[in-house]
């Protein structure tokens, strides 16, 4: 099958594309890219985005507009997808949406030493309507990709655990994925152990809304990390920003913007004074490699092999680097897939496995009862004829060299 994954991050910048060619051989997955793209969401579909996530206040109104309108630009990405990565054939559309909430209550000691209880995800809502994308290219869609794991008791997240876990799971020394998104997070594979995933706290979000803030609403104002190397991290700050009960949950758990938002910045300036621009970004990139490093430092792993744009900001990669030592930070695309479009991909993977009435999430990883089939299904043009479903699970995945007649990535700037 080729397989065209949609997806869109917390920083809500744009769609990520990707298509794929999926082949199933026992227990093995076949993974052949390509092509993948960025297509930017138009400027004020974006503002009303992110003026409509937590903390902010909403109507329904606005989130039918929203589903409407996110649903329809995905719908033309998805058609510019099977028309320019896939030679103008697609089997099938996974597409995850544009998160606007997830909703989870984390519940922790605030007693010095204390360790925390736990979290629980009651729901979590993606918008973008799948009927636009089904009328637009007539092809099915997956859809609604988190809610079955929460309905079985997961978090619902992290979702890029299963390639993970079948992408690395082979590997004889402890390795970690890890991506950099707004919000941080890994798994971690450990030999004959089951696999493990969590959101480590933020990994762009509170940078994105430092830059938001200093630069009059530009969340690219330091987009290379020149003003953080300019900068030096303010103890006070970074220790109360430290002290946050999260870090002190144990996996799995999942959190989002509805925690690490900009209110979440403003509150803590407002507590410690406000440093000067290079210094609050200076420390807040000294937030992110802190806490992805002291969240993987008991797991003893040897690799890290980051994706996501957080990756782009060289000097929050060598913070990185310098917290995980000896542990080796490298590019996920050592692997063969690109980590500008990792999400994009596993969502394509996640659709593959759906039609194939396989599970879609690693119940170790989102804490799940079970592993169950994710998503739903909206028709395209023809009626839906589901094969037999795959009578074996999944255990491996091999990326295949990436199709040289599909064209090249596109970054728009």
């Amino acid at each position: 099958m080729i397989v065209i994954g949609l997806s869109s991050g917390t920083s809500a910048d744009g769609i990520d594309v990707a298509a794929a060619r999926f082949a199933l051989d026992g227990d093995l997955v076949l993974l052949t890219p390509l092509g993948h793209r960025t297509e930017p969401y138009p400027g004020d579909l974006r503002e009303a985005i992110r003026a409509a996530l937590p903390p902010a206040r909403t109507t329904m109104e606005t989130v039918c507009r929203l589903d409407t309108r996110i649903g329809r630009a995905f719908a033309d990405a998805a058609l510019r997808a099977v028309g320019e990565l896939a030679g103008g054939r697609a089997d099938l559309v996974a597409s995850h949406g544009q998160t606007l909430f997830h909703w989870a209550d984390q519940r922790a000691d605030h007693g010095a030493g204390q360790r925390a209880d736990g979290a629980t995800v009651h729901g979590t809502l993606q918008l973008g309507q799948p009927a636009w994308i089904a009328e637009a290219t007539g092809l099915p869609v997956v859809s609604d990709l988190r809610t079955a794991d929460v309905a079985a008791g997961g978090q619902g997240a992290p979702l890029a655990s299963l390639l993970d876990a079948l992408l690395l799971g082979a590997r004889p020394e402890p390795t970690a994925a890890l991506n950099l998104g707004g919000i941080a997070n890994v798994t971690v594979l450990r030999g004959e152990q089951p696999p493990l995933a969590f959101d480590t706290g933020p990994g762009n979000a509170l940078l994105d809304a430092a830059a938001r803030r200093v630069s009059g609403g530009r969340a690219d104002f330091d987009a290379d990390g020149a003003i953080a190397r300019s900068g030096r991290p303010d103890p006070a700050l970074l220790e109360h920003l430290l002290a946050e009960p999260y870090y002190r949950l144990p996996p799995p758990r999942t959190t989002g913007l509805e925690l690490f938002g900009p209110g979440y910045l403003d509150a803590a300036l407002h507590a410690t004074g406000t440093p000067d621009d290079a210094d609050l970004m200076a420390t807040l990139v000294e937030l992110t490699a802190a806490t992805v490093a002291d969240a993987l430092r008991p797991h003893g792993v040897a690799e890290v092999l980051a994706s996501g744009g957080g990756t782009r900001n060289p000097v929050l990669m060598e913070r990185l680097a310098a917290r995980l030592s000896p542990a080796r930070l490298a590019a996920f695309d050592t692997l063969g897939l690109d980590s500008d479009a990792k999400e994009a991909y596993l969502f394509a993977l996640i659709g593959f496995l759906t039609w194939h009435g396989l599970p879609g999430s690693v119940p170790s990883c989102t804490g799940a009862r079970r592993g169950p089939v994710a998503g739903r299904l909206t028709p395209g043009a023809s009626p839906l004829r589901l094969p037999e479903p795959a009578s074996t699970v999944p255990a491996r995945l091999r990326v295949g060299a990436r199709d040289l007649r599909a064209p090249a990535p596109h970054h728009p700037e």
